[in-house]
Order: C-alpha cells, then structure tokens, then sequence
C-alpha cells in the first residue's frame, strides 16, 4: 500500500468532495514561432544527454523534423553518406522510429551487421508507423535484442532464425533504474502544492490521439472527468501542442482547471512525476514499461500496445478513447483495486551488458 487516498467519482460535475485545481495554464491562441519551436527542440536535446550522462555524438546528421517519408529519407542519404568513412563492424539501431529503419537500411545495403534492439515487438496494427518500422528493421537485422519472450515469440512466427535472437531485457529500465537516485522534483509540484499520490500524469504524443480534432476532441472528453476529482500535470510534447492549437482548442483546455499544462520536462523530472504519480494516462509504449518497473498504475489511452507483458505482468490496463473504461479504470486506481503486478523477467539493469557481450562474441568469430 503507497498511501492511496479512496475516492470515487462519476461523471457528476456537482459532487463538492472533487478536488478543485489551484492554477490553470492554457495553450497560447496563436501558434509559436519556428524559431522558438526549433530552440526547444535543441534545449530538450541537451537536457536529455545531461541527464542520462551521456557524452555528445561524435557525429550530428542534424535531420530535424519532417514527415515519415521526408525523415526516413534524410536519415538514409546522411547515414549512408558516413558509412564509408566509420566503417563499423555492426550498426546497432534501438527502437522503432524513422532513424531506426533509416540506418538499418543503409547498413544494411552496404553488408555491415545491424543489431536491433527492442525487436520483435508487435502491436498488430500496421496503421501504425512505428509497427512499419519494426517489421521492417527486425527483416533486415542480423542480431535481434528482446525485452521479453513474447517478442521471441513474434520473431520466430514471423520465420526469424531462432539463433538470431537474444531475450536480453530492457535498456530503457537500465537507465530508469540507473537515474531513479537523482531524479529531480519538478516546480509545478511546488506550484500546486501537491505531494506524493495526489496527481495524475498524462503524456499524448501519437497522432491517432491528436492529428485529428474529432480524435483530439475525444481525448479531451476523457480527461474531463478525470481532471475534475484529480489534478492531471500534462508536460505537453511539442508537436501535440502544435495540433491542440490547430484544431482551435486551447479555449476548452483553459477552461479545464485541474488539467496543469506544462513545458516538456528533461528525463530526471519526469521520472519523479512517474515515480510519485497516483496513476498515468498515456499513448507511449515506453511510459508502460516504467510505469509497470516502478509499480505506478498506468491507463494506455490506446486500442492495443506491443507491450502485451505490460498487461500480463504490470500495471498496464488498455481503456483507449472510451470514457466508460477510463471512469471504472480510475475508480479502481482510487479504490485500490489495482494489482501492483511485479517486475518482468531480466528487467534488471543489465540488460545493456548482455548486449555488448553477444556483440563481442559475434565480432570475435
């Protein structure tokens, strides 16, 4: 038990036990300059290798944004163009983003060696682009690095070689578990006077939730209940806050008094909100996976995830776009009817040197 306050809520508005927010931030009318939209970018850049600890690229293909086609493209000539001069004995691509493919491409043409790390995740719906892009890399990839068996699973009903894959565990809980001593308390706790278990977080990033209004319309829909019982903190990514602005609906996110819109946040402090959340709505695969390491309850405000052993073992419940699911999800939360589920097999922060031990083995035969 983590000093969860019980506490239930309808979609009455009149209920006077609700929690009442004490500051509101609204979306600015008018869309923000390139220039400062780009000065972001960078700055968030920074704080993420300052806060992993990370030293700085030897090489910066300086791509920036684009669409998928637009990005994929930039990457593939700019990779392949460093190809030549780096001449690495195996090119390891993490994920599932544009970059990802994009370098395994080129290595891949060139007959270097490409090392996928976190293959073999499925969500089945290739509409979307990240599940493109996994198909795609763990196809072309001579080393195949999984966080659970499931993925393995994935990969061998797919017609991978099984002495091709490696179930090696999680980078991304290597550094959560590496960062959780410094993470840092962000202000807007202070602001708000909020401490442990008296907030929500939500992160919204994909565009099914937010490239459209009617979708982003929806999203709000769900919030609303929510954000009336319990102040929800929203470190607004930039290109979320580019298409709420679009669709003209920063007048109902001002109107939304617990809903706490900020600046995105570097690593250490969004992992402190994590850590201390009551609950967290999100579309990101990765937040899943912390939330399910740091035993926080987690409501994927998406149809289906390739995270399956977020479900089965975590903390992880699928509610989508449904309003209905997302009162009963938060109703348990705050109930405390929520199972605490248990750490993932190999999710242990070593997973990182498993890695570099199946490479060095391979690169010494």
């Amino acid at each position: 038990m983590r000093g969860r306050r019980t506490a239930e809520f309808r979609q009455d508005r009149s209920d006077s036990s609700r929690i009442r927010s004490r500051a509101a931030w609204s979306l600015r009318p008018r869309r923000a300059p390139r220039a400062h939209r780009s000065a972001l970018r960078h700055r968030l850049v920074r704080q993420f290798f300052a806060d992993l600890e990370i030293r700085q690229p030897d090489v910066n293909l300086g791509i920036g944004s684009g669409n998928h086609a637009e990005q994929t493209a930039r990457v593939l000539m700019a990779f392949d163009a460093i190809l030549p001069d780096l001449r690495p004995d195996v090119v390891i691509v993490v994920g599932d983003v544009n970059s990802t493919l994009a370098c395994a491409l080129a290595a891949s043409k060139r007959l270097i060696s490409v090392a996928h790390v976190e293959a073999g995740l499925r969500s089945g719906d290739r509409t979307m682009p990240e599940e493109i892009n996994r198909l795609l890399t763990d196809a072309i990839s001579d080393l195949l690095f999984t966080t659970s068996l499931d993925a393995n699973r994935n990969l061998l009903a797919e017609g991978v070689a099984a002495d091709k894959m490696f179930f090696v565990g999680n980078v991304m809980i290597d550094s959560l578990l590496r960062s959780l001593p410094r993470a840092i308390r962000p202000a807007i706790l202070d602001t708000l006077r909020l401490q442990e278990r008296q907030f929500a977080v939500v992160t919204l990033h994909r565009p099914s939730n937010v490239d459209r209004r009617e979708d982003a319309t929806t999203v709000l829909d769900v919030l609303e209940p929510v954000q009336e019982h319990l102040p929800i903190i929203f470190p607004m990514h930039p290109r979320s806050r580019q298409m709420f602005e679009r669709h003209g609906l920063g007048p109902r996110l001002a109107c939304m008094r617990g809903l706490h819109l900020v600046d995105p946040l570097g690593y250490l402090e969004f992992l402190y909100l994590l850590d201390r959340a009551r609950l967290v709505l999100t579309d990101s695969g990765g937040v899943q996976e912390e939330t399910t390491l740091l035993g926080v309850p987690c409501l994927t405000l998406r149809p289906n995830t390739e995270r399956p052993i977020t479900i089965i073992e975590g903390t992880n419940r699928l509610v989508g776009l449904d309003q209905a699911a997302v009162i009963a999800a938060v109703n348990d939360i705050l109930a405390d009817r929520w199972s605490p589920g248990r750490r993932p097999d190999l999710w242990d922060g070593q997973a990182a040197g498993r890695i570099v031990e199946v490479i060095l083995e391979r690169c010494a035969k």
